[in-house]
């Protein structure tokens, strides 16, 4: 690259250093030393040019990876969004799947609580029809057993004072006699009087 610019600065100095041409813009110029100078750069140039190639080349290898990674990136963040888009979407639906169960799971509950309390109260009312029950039998039995106490004690009052009727007409049995002590004869007795 410095031989190429030193022959352009060289063939810049044999322009301006060329005669004008009277009345004219136009310079007289040494045709020979001017292809010379043009042979020459054009024998450097294309090592130059090469090199120019090279450096293009290296710039657009660069800029095509830069690209390639840029579009990777670029690829991977809409990747990564979508990922997150996705884990969001199932975040939510995982949430209101999580409602909708709560909100069944609620209702079975109360369902439940009612259908529990509803069987306790028939039970319930079950036994307290049975406890009536056995209460007024059991009443009636205690007033069975009231009468039958009463019974149980008139008897004993009689037997305690056998003051009968016929005690009371015939007046109080002899113990010497054979009739009190056979109680056969006493009901040949009582059969007699009853004839």
């Amino acid at each position: 690259m410095s031989d190429l610019a030193t022959r352009l600065a060289e063939l810049e100095e044999i322009v301006r250093e060329a005669k004008s041409m009277p009345l004219s813009s136009s310079a007289l110029l040494n045709r020979e030393e001017v292809l010379e100078m043009l042979q020459l750069m054009q024998a450097e140039l294309p090592e130059e040019i090469k090199q120019a190639r090279w450096v293009v080349k290296d710039r657009e290898d660069l800029l095509a990876k830069a690209r390639g990674e840029a579009e990777r990136i670029v690829a991977e963040a809409h990747e990564d969004q979508l990922k997150m888009a996705r884990r969001e979407e199932v975040v939510e639906r995982a949430r209101q799947e999580a409602e909708t169960v709560m909100d069944q799971a609620e209702d079975r509950s109360r369902q439940i609580r009612k259908e529990a309390e509803d069987y306790v109260d028939a039970k319930l009312a079950q036994f307290e029809i049975a406890l009536r029950k056995i209460l007024e039998d059991s009443q009636a039995a205690t007033k069975g057993l009231a009468r039958t106490l009463e019974t149980i004690e008139v008897g004993r009052d009689r037997l305690r004072n056998p003051a009968t009727t016929a005690e009371q007409e015939f007046g109080p049995v002899d113990p010497r006699d054979p009739a009190a002590q056979d109680p056969a004869a006493t009901t040949e007795l009582f059969d007699l009087e009853a004839e």
